[in-house]
């Protein structure tokens, strides 16, 4: 699937701060040119810059936006190094679906016509995407104009908005179906651009698919033991993985969305949340390593003590670990839950 390529037009960080950006970007602040021979990959996250060097191996160089887990790409405030980054980019991969829009502005200020590939677009849940068997019940398609038909989410030269979408699960790299194709469409940008390198990219890819088809293999037999269990997560990002493992979401819709916004959630909605915890019907709770607040506290308190086991997920890729292993140690995490 070839990637979107067009400039992005969302002004996250607003039109002054584009210009700040611009105007800190002096003469002798901008870092030396790299050479015209290296070719440049930069992500949003390390989650992609992993995935990348997965695929480029040696033959490209990749740069993170953000490489620790200590940083939050939902508030991530850009920099006008970051913006030189983009600037020098060859290839930019971003999450996309408003996880990252930090992106698009840096896209946007930075005036760069670097093809870019936007992961949430290669999800079968992707407004305007045809779903299949990794589509979940719980996730609301929203019409999207510009978007009717599958391959025109993937068409050169189309823009659109990458604002939050309504009732879209960003976290897509949770699901190993969508960081196929993701790698897929690395490979063949890749390809373009060191063209004597397209046997190594595509054979790279291929093994790392193949890897993706062991997380797959994994999450089948948690789906054939454990089909259908509930499990409560505090947010929304563990989404796609969970229903790949054939499990319930028994997480009431207001709670993970108030969490994840960083709102408080409503009294009601809290309440529904810790009978839903203590209920003995879900098996598993999931929360977010990264983030917190009282209410997510208040439903860990409430799963330990009811005994029930709580695993903790990350959104950055962990120090020292590659895209499969984190994946893999997070399902096998939740089959052990499972089984305890």
């Amino acid at each position: 699937m070839p990637a979107s390529r067009r400039l992005l037009l969302l002004p996250a960080l607003g039109a002054a701060s584009v210009l700040a950006l611009a105007g800190c970007a002096s003469a002798s602040a901008a870092p030396a040119a790299s050479d015209d021979a290296t070719i440049t990959v930069v992500t949003s996250t390390n989650v992609y810059g992993q995935i990348a060097q997965e695929i480029a191996g040696d033959a490209v160089e990749v740069v993170p936006i953000i490489s620790s887990g200590a940083q939050d790409p939902h508030g991530y405030e850009a920099t006008a190094a970051d913006q030189l980054t983009v600037q020098n980019a060859d290839l930019i991969i971003e999450n996309g679906g408003g996880y990252d829009s930090f992106m698009d502005s840096l896209i946007e200020g930075s005036g760069s016509e670097a093809p870019v590939i936007v992961a949430a677009e290669y999800s079968h849940s992707w407004p305007g995407t045809e779903a299949d068997e990794h589509t979940t019940d719980e996730l609301e398609e929203t019409p999207h104009a510009e978007e009717e038909h599958a391959d025109d989410v993937h068409a050169d030269d189309h823009d659109h908005d990458h604002d939050h979408v309504e009732g879209f699960n960003e976290h897509v790299w949770y699901d190993p179906h969508t960081i196929e194709h993701v790698a897929e469409a690395i490979a063949d940008e890749l390809s373009t651009l060191v063209p004597a390198e397209a046997d190594t990219f595509a054979a790279n890819a291929d093994a790392f698919i193949t890897q993706i088809g062991g997380l797959e293999a994994s999450l089948a037999e948690i789906d054939a033991a454990h089909a259908g269990a509930q499990v409560f997560v505090t947010e929304p990002v563990p989404g796609y993985l969970i229903a790949a493992a054939g499990l319930a979401n028994a997480t009431p819709d207001e709670f993970s969305e108030a969490v994840e916004e960083g709102q408080d959630v409503p009294p009601a909605t809290l309440l529904e949340a810790l009978d839903a915890v203590r209920s003995g019907d879900v098996k598993v709770v999931i929360a977010n390593a990264q983030t917190g607040g009282a209410e997510t506290t208040q439903v860990i308190d409430a799963a330990t003590a009811a005994g029930l086991p709580v695993l903790e997920f990350t959104e950055t890729l962990p120090e020292g670990q590659t895209y499969i292993q984190w994946m893999q140690q997070n399902i096998e995490e939740l089959a052990g839950a499972l089984g305890a």
